[in-house]
Formats: structure tokens, C-alpha cells, sequence
């Protein structure tokens, strides 16, 4: 080895030193290693005596080959010690270390084979930086990955001599090696993800040399870097609700919940409680009131309205946007904000998460935080909430009769010495069966109308007659209260009791007035007159927020209401009455989501915006139809706002929702014969073909397309849509002449009718073509299109329509097949940030990670495949089933082929497995054959273009 330079020490070099020095526990220790003159010294040692027999013959053979490994080691120290400035002696710390463990080892003869193997692994798990020293430019980034891996490397050997050091015993030594063992393997995964980085960090050096051909892919990696929070940063909350005013008791509660949240601070866990009871048991005040009491414990506490996914998938963008993670006004895809929020959550510690009424457990799995450190607090009316996803928890119970009266005169400012308001009280504690919500209720009716309290019962069974009295205790709350609400509604007139009825069908928490006054703005019901004009509204919405029938934010004007009151309006409605209210519903909603079915028109993603906000509300009228009966055949009406809302769905690659609405859709139209039915039957088909299965897809289209026919006219630009359709099905089934045959009707017949979606039919013939093996007709074709004819930048993106992003695909594909790699790789680049930014991260994300992914692989740059790979990898994962496990059984493939490559045997192992695992799953669920496992059985689990 060359005499190395003297320098300067960095201070990350000298902080690596100390931490070593730390690890031995005495300078002795220290100094004995870095005495090691040579590295012939440290192979011929006398010390180091490998025991006799086969098993000594075994060991001396170890010792022979770890020449190489421990010259391989002795060079990685040199390279460092070049680039951080360290004396020529300190590159002898690693193979003196090295020296010290064998001689140490040496004592325990049945231990020396194994630590002689859990070196020679961890020599070879070093990268060979020495050719990066030579040829990259060193910059920081590099150098802190470098450093990394090294400080990792001695402070392991440092507790590898501290181990024997205080294991002289050998049976005490033998009880502890499997602890030991666990902490090696740990220390091998370490470095191979600090080595992976230090490779990624190399690639992208290079790139950085030539920024004007690499650019695409440089500013791709740089936006996957997680975003993180320091841990000092300022204290954010999102706790969107205001507490109540009349909350009472429940410190019990609130210490079991403090305790355990926040016992054992410094473990590095994640710590979860569940607070379970039947529905208005105060379950969500008890939160809201420890979320209060507990600002200044935490870094951030953050709601989560745990309902539904829609409603999970709101306030965690909220959550991103108290974070500053995100712009106020950007959309962004669901699954692309859970990547984000469970980065956040992983990066940071100190934070409690509260999941408000989290009655459907299964939606909380994919957003679960396992691994991470901070709390969860779960309310529920579900037990099981407690045992299947919290550490622990407890039932919320109703108020005793105790408790119950003395809350019930607090709320109505009464004495609460006095033994006649006692008395009074009680009685009414027990015939509301100590609900708080009930009594919360009761009392602000008694102080708003100013009723004696000594009269209140008396009104009250005379205005419920179905409640008995007597059987209190085993009370249906929901009737119990339907029966309080019910003086509150009887009172109600006019606008106010029209507009209530309107709200009791949307969304309770996020209705907009905007979407009351846009969807109501063409309607000729006099009756709905009053919402054409806002001094008129405000009068119908201050009659209910007097009642406290609803709820109204100050700061941004949305109406929420509990959905106990919903169900109180609705059971009070005549059947004329709710199917009219529902259909105003409808009509309100319509407006929307734009019409898909009634003309070709394409993506329509101006209208995304609105049609996220009113999507909560779509699911509430599924919801409230099923639940109440109130259209259970046909509905035209409401067939189609589901149809609308469904394209919605498609185009944001929602897919598992649009099933199922598309389902309830098919089974609510009348007219079997309209354009309507046959886009349902035809949006059926494409989720059949973007989940890949064109064997469910052909017959949806075929039927779709024979429908319209017989409803349009034989040259209508409407049928060639459905051409394409089906034109696409067959080129994923590798039926090319009738893919071929239907692509070019479709040509054929746009360009009679001077369509202006004719583009769409071209690239859809390029894909083709691709597809043939055609490359230069493929890009023929692809120039066709009257906005691609430049082949810019602009004429790809200006339209802001995630269609156009599919171009994109086709030209990097084009590029790759005439060999022009670095095109290719800039065009995949392109439209992989394109579809980030306009999708999300779902599955036209992770075929374009994919896409990229590959083309970097066959450059060389591995690392970054495999960055992007597991990129793909966590997207997947996060999605259902049937959308994701394809693409995450290719992404494994993939893996487990580089690895191959790269002579990693163990990982490439694993990774194969689960590709082959998660293909048995597929074959499986969807009734198909994976083939033979080979490479390209796994790139036909997915579609051949995702447009």
C-alpha cells in the first residue's frame, strides 16, 4: 500500500474516532489495534491458533481465504483515509480490530468458524469505493455517505471486542452468541443500505457532469427524497372540532388515556389506545378534550375523521397542509398523501394520531403507522378496536345516575345541592339512560325554551309514545334520541325544515354552501327558491344553528350535522317525502360531475376539483339509499350521477371504488337502451383492461359497442371510441391482426367525421405497433397526432390532460428499441414526474417507476433502479389487491433479477420468492395462469400500456 498523504482530520473523520474509542471502553484496547505493524502480522499471528481436526482444518481454510477480504478492507480504508485526511496509522484501525476479535475469538474454538464467517460476509459486503476516489468527484453528500458506511464498519468491531472482552466465561459466551448473532445481521443490513446510497450518490455524481442529457432524471430523484421535519420544528395541531362547552367528569378516562400514551417516554415504540362504546357515549368529547389537555405534551396531535376512506383520506391531507408538506390549494392523489404522511410519521417522533368514530377497523390497516414512534388514540363504537389494532383500551359507558343528574344541572345552570333539582334530574338521567349525548341535548331544549324542569318529562312521553319509561335502562338510544330531536323538528317550517331535509342526505361533515347554490342554481321547485338567494339561506341556516341542528365553521362557511340527527330527519319523512328529498339530493350532485356518456369527450380534468368535493356526498347517498330503502329498484337518475362520478373515479385510477359504485349503478337503470347504460357497461370494461385483465374486459366493450349501434348512426366518431376499446383489449391478449383491424376502423372512421379525438387513435395504433416490434412505423404513427407533431416538451404537457403522459411512454419506448438510450431515459423520466404530479401515486406511477427503473438498469445504474423499484415496490403495497399485486409481483421480479446480476444470491432469493408468492396469489384470485415464473411472465401481470 502507498504511503499515504498526512492531513487534516474532518471533524465527521474525528467524530467517527471518537465514537470508537467510546465503543472500546479504554484507550488499552485502542492503542493495542493501531500498534498492528502489517497486514502479513495480523494473518500469521501466533495467537490466532485454529483448533485441530476438521474443524481446525475448516477455520485455517477460512483464515486462507480471507486474504483477499482483509486486503479488500485494508484498500476501503485507504480510500477513506485519502478523502477525509487521516493519518496513514488510523487505516489500520479496521484489520487491527480484525486482528484483536480472531485473537480474542481464538479462546472460544467452537465461536472462531463462526466469527471467521461473519467477517469474511462483512468484508464482502463492502462496495469497492476505491475506483469512486479516483474517478468522482468527491462533494458532501458523497462524502457523509462514505463516512457513514465506515463509522458503521469500526463500531461494530468495536463491540465485537467488547463482547469477548466481557464474555471471558465460554458458557457464558455460548448462552449470549445468538444475541450477538442478531446484532451482526442488523449491522450487514445497515451497510448494505448505507452502501446502496453511497452507489446511488455515485451514479447521480456522473449524471451531475453531463446536467443538460440527464436533467429529466436528476430532478426525479431529487423530488423522491422524503420530506422530513426536524425535531425541533415549531409545534403544528390539526384538531379541526371545538370541544363542547357542557363536557363533564370522565377524569378516570382522560388519566388511563395519559397513562398510557405517554408512560415510557424515552421507548422507542408505538404506543396505541382505544376508547369503545355505543354511538352518542361522548367517545369523541373524551378525545377532543385529551387532545386539548395534551397540546403541550406532544409535537403534534393531528385528527383523523376515521369513517371512511374518503373522509380518512380528507384530513390527512390536512395533515399534510398544517405540516406545510403541501400546498393549500393542490390536489393530490389519496395514496400519494399516505406515502407522504407515513414518511412523516417515520421521520419523527413525539406525535399522537386520534382516529375519530374508527367503526370500520379494516380501513385503518393500510394506514396504520407500524414501526413508527408516537400514539394512536382510536374511538369506536367497535370492541374489537381494542384488541386487533390497539395495545389497549377501555368501554365507554354512559353516565351513572350520579354523574348523569349532576351533568344534566350543570348544562341547565342549576343548584346542584338542591335535593328537588336532584330528584328531577335523576328522573330524567334515567329515562335517557345516562347518554350524554342525549343529555347534552335535553338540556340545551329545557334552557332554550325555558321549561320548568319539574314539566319536562311530562312533555316529553307525551311526544314519545313508543318509549317506555319503566325499561329505561335497556333503552334503544338511537329511538331515545330520534324522540328528543324529534320536539326540536316538529318545530321546524318552511325554508328551514326544506333545507334540513336536504342536508340529511349529504355528507355530515363537509357540506359546502357553494355546492348547495351551484347544484340547486337551475332548478324550477319553488320550494328550493330560497337558495338562489344568500340572505335567504343564511336565515333557513341561522333557524337550525339556533336549534343546534347544525353546525357551521366560522372560517370557512361548511355545514356539518350529527348523523343521529340525519337519521332522525329521514325516519320523520314520509316515503314520498324521502325519495323527493333524494332526488333533489341527486340533482344538486349531478352538476358536479361532468357527462361523460353522452358524447366521446375524453379525460376531463378540468373538472377534478369539483368533482373531489363532492364525492363524500356520493358515498353518503349509497349509504342512506341502502340503509333506508328508499329506491330499492330502479333510478334512473340516480344510476347516472354514479355513472358520472364513476369516470371520475377511472380517470384518478380509483379503481376498487368505481367497481363498486359501477355495480350499484348497473343494477339502479330503468332504461337498458341508453348511452348511459351502454358508457357503464363500457367503463366496466376499462377497470377490467388497467388492472389487466383483457379476458373480462373484451365482452363488456363488444356489448358496449353493439348497444350504441343500434342507438347511433352507423358513422357516428361516437362508436370508434368503443373500436379503440376494443382494439386495446386485443393487443393485450397478443391478438395483433384484430387489434390491428379495429385500431385502424377507428382511424378510419374519425377521419371521415374530422374528429378532433383522432390522436386517440393514433397512438393507440402506435402502441401497436410498438408492441410488433415496429419502432420507426410506431413513430410515424405517433407524429400523426395534431398535437404531438414537434415532439416538445409543450405539445406533450400543455394540455395538463395525464392522457398525453402515455406519449410519452410510447416515444421513450420508440427511443429504447432504436437504441437511443438516453432519449428513451429522458422521455420516461418526463413522464413518470408528469404522472406524479397530475395522478398520485398509484398505478400508472408505478408502471412509469417501473418503465425508468429498467432503462437505468440496462445503463448501469443500478442503484437507482433499485431506489425506483422500491419506490414502486412501497406504492403497490398501499393499494388493494387487485390494483396493486401485480405490479408489486414484476417490482420483486425485477429485484431479485438485479440482484442476481450483481452476485447477492440471498437477496435475489427473497425477492424472487415473493414475486413468485404474490403471482400464485394472482393466479389464484383471478382464475388466470402466471406461466412458468420466468421474466416475461412477470411483465405480462401487467397491462402493455397504461394510458
Amino acid at each position: 500500500m502507498s504511503e499515504i498523504p498526512k492531513h487534516k482530520l474532518s471533524p465527521l473523520w474525528e467524530k467517527a474516532l471518537q465514537n470508537y474509542r467510546e465503543e472500546l471502553s479504554g484507550d488499552d484496547d485502542f492503542r493495542t489495534i493501531i500498534e498492528t505493524g502489517s497486514l502479513d502480522e495480523l494473518l500469521n499471528d501466533s495467537k490466532i491458533k485454529p483448533p485441530v481436526g476438521a474443524q481446525g482444518r475448516k477455520a485455517l481454510n477460512s483464515m486462507n481465504r480471507m486474504k483477499p477480504m482483509v486486503k479488500l478492507v485494508n484498500d476501503f480504508s485507504a480510500v477513506l483515509a485519502v478523502a477525509f485526511g487521516a493519518d496513514a496509522i488510523l487505516t489500520t484501525l479496521i484489520w487491527g480490530s480484525i486482528r484483536m476479535i480472531l485473537t480474542l475469538a481464538s479462546s472460544a474454538e467452537s465461536t472462531l468458524q463462526e466469527v471467521l464467517n461473519m467477517l469474511e460476509e462483512l468484508g464482502l459486503t463492502l462496495p469497492r469505493f476505491r475506483a469512486y476516489e479516483q474517478t468522482i468527484p468527491m462533494n458532501e453528500d458523497l462524502e457523509t455517505s462514505l463516512l457513514a458506511v465506515y463509522t458503521e464498519v469500526i463500531c461494530f468491531y468495536a463491540r465485537t471486542i467488547h463482547f469477548f472482552r466481557s464474555r471471558k466465561n465460554v458458557l457464558l459466551l455460548r448462552n449470549s452468541w445468538s444475541e450477538f448473532r442478531g446484532d451482526f445481521n442488523r449491522t450487514i443490513q445497515r451497510i448494505k443500505r448505507l452502501s446502496m446510497a453511497v452507489e446511488r450518490e455515485v451514479e447521480l455524481t456522473r449524471m451531475r457532469l453531463d446536467t443538460q442529457k440527464y436533467q429529466e432524471v436528476l430532478d426525479l430523484m431529487s423530488s423522491l427524497n422524503p420530506h422530513t421535519i426536524n425535531g425541533e420544528a415549531k409545534v403544528r395541531h390539526y384538531i379541526p372540532f371545538t370541544e363542547s362547552s357542557r363536557f363533564w367528569g370522565r377524569e378516570d378516562i382522560l388519566i388511563a388515556i395519559d397513562g398510557a400514551l405517554r408512560t415510557n417516554k424515552s421507548a422507542r415504540t408505538l404506543r396505541s389506545y382505544a376508547i369503545y362504546g355505543i354511538g352518542g357515549v361522548g367517545k369523541t368529547q373524551i378525545a377532543l378534550r385529551y387532545a386539548n389537555q395534551a397540546r403541550g405534551k406532544f409535537n403534534g396531535i393531528f385528527w383523523i375523521s376515521a369513517d371512511n376512506s374518503r373522509t380518512i383520506a380528507q384530513s390527512l391531507m390536512e395533515m399534510l397542509k398544517t405540516l406545510n408538506l403541501i400546498q393549500l390549494d393542490m390536489e393530490t392523489d389519496n395514496n400519494a398523501v399516505l406515502l407522504e404522511v407515513k414518511k412523516w410519521l417515520s421521520t419523527n417522533e413525539n406525535w399522537l394520531l386520534i382516529f375519530d368514530n374508527a367503526d370500520d377497523l379494516s380501513i385503518l390497516k393500510p394506514v396504520w403507522p407500524g414501526g413508527a414512534t408516537g400514539s394512536i388514540l382510536l374511538t369506536s363504537r367497535d370492541s374489537n378496536a381494542a384488541f386487533s389494532l390497539a395495545s389497549d383500551g377501555c368501554q365507554i359507558k354512559p353516565f351513572d345516575m350520579s354523574t348523569g343528574s349532576a351533568a344534566l344541572l350543570n348544562f341547565i345552570g342549576l343548584d346542584q345541592e338542591s335535593q328537588f333539582n336532584k330528584d328531577k334530574a335523576n328522573d330524567i338521567t334515567s329515562v335517557l339512560g345516562g347518554l350524554p349525548l342525549a343529555l347534552s341535548q335535553i338540556g340545551g331544549f329545557i334552557v332554550q325554551r325555558k321549561v320548568p324542569l319539574q314539566n319536562f318529562l311530562a312533555l316529553y312521553e307525551r311526544n314519545s309514545t313508543s318509549v317506555d319509561s319503566r325499561k329505561t335502562m335497556s333503552i334503544n338510544y338511537e329511538h331515545t334520541l330520534a324522540t328528543v330531536w324529534e320536539m326540536s323538528l316538529s318545530s321546524l317550517t318552511g325554508d328551514s325544515q326544506t333545507l334540513h331535509m336536504i342536508l340529511a342526505f349529504l355528507d355530515p361533515d363537509t357540506i359546502y354552501e357553494s355546492l348547495l347554490t351551484e347544484g340547486l342554481s337551475h332548478t324550477e321547485d319553488p320550494k328550493l327558491e330560497f337558495i338562489k338567494d344568500e340572505i335567504n339561506l343564511l336565515d333557513a341556516e341561522e333557524t337550525l344553528l339556533q336549534g343546534a341542528l347544525i353546525d357551521k365553521s366560522s372560517e370557512n362557511g361548511i355545514i356539518s350535522m350529527h348523523r343521529l340527527i340525519q337519521t332522525a330527519i329521514i325516519r320523520r319523512m314520509s316515503f314520498d317525502e324521502k325519495q323527493d328529498y333524494f332526488s333533489i339530493a341527486i340533482d344538486m350532485l349531478a352538476s358536479s360531475f361532468p357527462d361523460t356518456f353522452t358524447a366521446d369527450v375524453g379525460h376531463q380534468v378540468g373538472a377534478w376539483a369539483r368533482c373531489e368535493r363532492g364525492l363524500p356526498h356520493i358515498e353518503n347517498l349509497i349509504k342512506q339509499n341502502k340503509t333506508h330503502k328508499i329506491f330499492t329498484g330502479s333510478c334512473q337518475s340516480f344510476a347516472e350521477l354514479l355513472l358520472r362520478c364513476c369516470w371520475y373515479l377511472y380517470e384518478r385510477e380509483d379503481y376498487s371504488t368505481a367497481r363498486s359504485y359501477i355495480e350499484v349503478a348497473l343494477d339502479k337503470f330503468s332504461d337498458h337502451s341508453s348511452l348511459a347504460y351502454a358508457s357503464a357497461i363500457d367503463l366496466q370494461g376499462l377497470i377490467e383492461l388497467d388492472i389487466c385483465r383483457p379476458d373480462k374486459a373484451l365482452k363488456p366493450f363488444e356489448e358496449a359497442y353493439d348497444l350504441r349501434r343500434t342507438i347511433l348512426a352507423e358513422d357516428d366518431p361516437f362508436l370508434a371510441a368503443n373500436l379503440v376499446n376494443i382494439g386495446l383489449a386485443y393487443t393485450e391478449l397478443g391478438e395483433i391482426d384484430k387489434a390491428y383491424d379495429h385500431l385502424q376502423k377507428s382511424i378510419d372512421m374519425r377521419l371521415q367525421s374530422n374528429s378532433d379525438r383522432i390522436g386517440n387513435s393514433y397512438s393507440n395504433m402506435s402502441s401497436l405497433l410498438i408492441r410488433m416490434g415496429k419502432a420507426d412505423d410506431a413513430e410515424e404513427m405517433l407524429r400523426r397526432c395534431p398535437s404531438l407533431k414537434d415532439f416538445t416538451d409543450e405539445t406533450f404537457l400543455k394540455t395538463g390532460n395525464p392522457r398525453f403522459s402515455g406519449d410519452m411512454v410510447l416515444m421513450s419506448r420508440i427511443r429504447l428499441m432504436q437504441g437511443r438510450y438516453d432519449e428513451a431515459l429522458s422521455y420516461a423520466s418526463k413522464a413518470l414526474g408528469f404522472r406524479r404530479e397530475c395522478l398520485g401515486e398509484r398505478l400508472k406511477v408505478c408502471d412509469s417507476l417501473y418503465q425508468v427503473a429498467d432503462i437505468l438498469n440496462i445503463g448501469g445504474n443500478t442503484a437507482l433502479a433499485i431506489q425506483l423499484l422500491n419506490e414502486c415496490i412501497k406504492i403497490s403495497e398501499g393499494l388493494p389487491d387487485c390494483e396493486g399485486q401485480r405490479h408489486l409481483a414484476r417490482a420483486y421480479h425485477k429485484l431479485g433479477s438485479i440482484s442476481q446480476n450483481l452476485e447477492k444470491e440471498k437477496e435475489a432469493l427473497g425477492y424472487m420468492e415473493r414475486a413468485r408468492s404474490l403471482a400464485r396469489e394472482i393466479s389464484k384470485r383471478d382464475g388466470c395462469s402466471v406461466g412458468e415464473h420466468t421474466a416475461p411472465d412477470f411483465e405480462r401481470l401487467v397491462p402493455w400500456m397504461l394510458w
